[in-house]
C-alpha cells in the first residue's frame, strides 16, 4: 500500500510556483489536491512519461543520457510505488507532479527535461484514458465470463419448461434455456458497447500539450504506437478537453448495471420459498444474526444496489462537464472519483454475477410445475382455434376467455376440462385440442425465429458459443 499523502504548507508550489511570492492557504491545499485519489493512475502516468521521453531522444529534443537517466529513475519510482514505499505530498497536488518531484531527487536536473513539449493537460488526459480503457477491456473480459456461464445454465435446460411472465404474472410456458438466452442477449449488446466504446476512445491525446500543440519537433504517431493506441487525437484542443471515453464508460456501464439488476431481482424473487426455482450457492448467500433457518440473497441484492453508485457517478460526471467552456477547467479535477468508483462497481458486479450463475441450482420440477398454472397454455388454445377451424383470431381471444372462465369457476386448469365442457362453449372443438394444451408441446410449437422451442434455444447457444470463440 502507498503511505498516505503528508499536508504542507508554507512556499509556493516549486513545480510551477515562480510567480508567486506566498504559499497557498491549507485550505486551498486540500482543495486542489488531488493526490489522495489519482495515485491509481500511478502507472499510467510512468508508461505515459516512458513513451514521452523515448520519443523525445529520438526526436533528438534531448539526449540520450538525459534519458537513459529518466527511464532509470522512472523504473526506481515504479518499485517503490509496487512495494508501498513512495511517500506522497498533498503539497505536490496530483500523480505527476508527485512522480516529477520524486524523479528530481533521484537523478538531479535532468528531470525537468521530461517535461519538455508535454503539459498536464494532456498528461492527465492520456492517464486518464489509459486507466477508463484498461477498465474498459476488464468489463469486456468481465462480460465474456458472464455470457459463458448463462450458455452453460441454458445448455443444461434447453427443453426445461417454465413460467414465462408478463406483469410478474403467469403468461405462457417457456423454457430455462430461452429465459438464460434472454440474458445473454442483454449482455451481448453490453459487450458490443464496451466494444465500440473502446474503439473510439482509443486515441491518443499525448503530444496536445497544454491545448494548441508544441512548437517541439515531436512524433505523436510514434507515442501514440508506443501505447497502443490507434492514432493521436486529431485536435490538440479536443485531446485535453475531452473526457467522452470517460462518460461513454460509465453511460455503458449504467446499462450493463440495469441488465445486472434485473437479473438479480429475477434470482431474489426464484430463491423464495414461495417460488423455490432456484438455489443460490452457501458462497453467494448469508445467514441471519437472529433467524437461524436463514439463507438471504445478499450478493443478488448488492448486485441490484450498484446500479445506483453507478448512475450516480454518471450524473456526477456530465454534471460537471456541461457547462465547461474550452479547453482545461479546474473542475475536470473532479472528473476521477466517480469514475473509478464506478468502475469497481460494476467489476465486483460482473464477476459475482458470473460466480453466482456458475454455482447456481435450477429447480426443473418446480418450474415444471409452476408452468402449467395460470391457464399459461390459453394462447396455444386460441392459436388452434385459428389454425383448426378457421376462425378469427378476435373471435378465437373471446371463445379462450369464455373456456378460461369455466375452468376458472370449476377450480381446474383448461387442459382438465372434458371435452363435452369445452363443446358446451364452441360446439366444433374437437378432442385434438388436448393435444395442443400441454407445456412441452406449448413450448416446442413456438418455433418462429427467435421462439423458446428447445430446438431454436439450441440454435442459439451454438451462434453465441461461435461468436465469443
Amino acid at each position: 500500500m502507498a503511505k498516505p499523502s503528508k499536508p504542507q504548507t508554507g512556499s509556493s508550489n516549486k513545480m510551477w510556483g515562480g510567480r508567486f511570492t506566498e504559499g497557498s492557504d491549507a485550505l486551498m491545499l486540500a482543495i486542489n489536491s488531488s493526490i489522495d485519489y489519482d495515485q491509481v493512475m500511478a502507472f499510467e502516468d510512468i508508461e505515459g512519461s516512458r513513451a514521452h521521453v523515448n520519443m523525445l531522444v529520438a526526436q533528438n529534443i534531448i539526449t540520450k543520457d538525459d534519458c537513459a537517466a529518466i527511464l532509470g529513475g522512472l523504473d526506481q519510482i515504479e518499485v517503490e510505488i509496487a512495494e508501498g514505499r513512495f511517500e506522497y505530498s498533498q503539497e505536490l497536488e496530483d500523480i505527476h507532479l508527485n512522480i516529477e518531484n520524486r524523479l528530481r531527487e533521484i537523478i538531479g536536473d535532468a528531470a525537468g527535461r521530461l517535461h519538455t513539449a508535454r503539459s498536464r493537460n494532456d498528461q492527465v488526459a492520456l492517464d486518464f484514458r489509459m486507466w477508463v480503457r484498461k477498465r474498459t477491456a476488464q468489463s469486456i473480459t468481465e462480460l465474456h465470463d458472464l455470457i459463458e456461464a448463462l450458455i452453460v445454465q441454458a445448455e443444461n435446460g434447453a427443453d426445461q419448461p417454465m413460467p414465462g411472465y408478463t406483469h410478474l404474472q403467469v403468461a405462457q410456458p417457456v423454457t430455462w434455456g430461452h429465459h438464460m438466452m434472454a440474458y445473454v442477449e442483454m449482455f451481448g449488446r453490453d459487450l458490443t458497447r464496451f466494444q465500440d466504446a473502446f474503439e473510439r476512445m482509443n486515441e491518443c491525446p499525448l503530444g496536445s500539450a497544454a491545448l494548441a500543440g508544441t512548437g517541439f519537433n515531436i512524433d505523436r504517431f510514434a507515442t501514440s504506437d508506443a501505447l497502443g493506441f490507434d492514432r493521436p487525437t486529431a485536435n490538440s484542443m479536443d485531446g485535453v478537453a475531452d473526457r467522452d471515453f470517460a462518460l461513454e464508460f460509465l453511460s455503458t456501464a449504467s446499462i450493463c448495471a440495469l441488465h445486472l439488476s434485473r437479473l438479480a431481482e429475477e434470482l431474489v424473487i426464484w430463491s423464495t420459498t414461495q417460488f423455490s426455482f432456484v438455489r443460490i450457492s452457501d458462497k453467494w448467500s448469508t445467514g441471519s444474526s437472529i433467524m437461524p433457518q436463514k439463507r438471504n440473497p445478499d450478493a443478488a441484492e448488492l448486485i441490484r444496489a450498484k446500479i445506483g453508485r453507478i448512475n450516480g457517478a454518471y450524473v456526477a460526471l456530465s454534471t460537471i462537464m456541461k457547462g465547461l467552456p474550452m479547453t482545461y477547467s479546474k473542475d475536470m479535477q473532479e472528473d476521477k472519483e466517480q469514475v473509478f468508483d464506478g468502475a469497481a462497481s460494476i467489476s465486483i458486479a460482473l464477476r459475482a454475477m458470473a460466480g453466482m450463475m456458475s454455482d447456481l441450482t435450477p429447480n426443473f420440477d418446480a418450474m415444471r410445475k409452476a408452468s402449467a398454472t395460470g391457464f399459461s397454455t390459453a394462447t396455444d388454445l386460441a392459436d388452434w382455434l385459428v389454425r383448426t377451424l378457421n376462425m378469427p383470431f378476435r373471435d378465437a381471444h373471446h371463445v379462450t376467455g369464455a373456456i378460461v372462465k369455466l375452468a376458472e369457476d370449476n377450480g381446474i386448469d383448461i387442459s382438465e376440462l372434458t371435452l363435452d365442457q369445452m363443446q358446451s362453449v364452441h360446439g366444433e372443438i374437437t378432442a385434438d385440442i388436448f393435444d395442443f394444451l400441454t407445456v412441452e408441446n406449448s413450448v416446442a410449437s413456438r418455433k418462429s425465429y427467435g421462439g423458446t422451442s428447445p430446438d431454436n434455444v439450441r440454435a442459439q447457444i451454438t451462434a453465441w458459443k461461435e461468436r465469443l470463440a
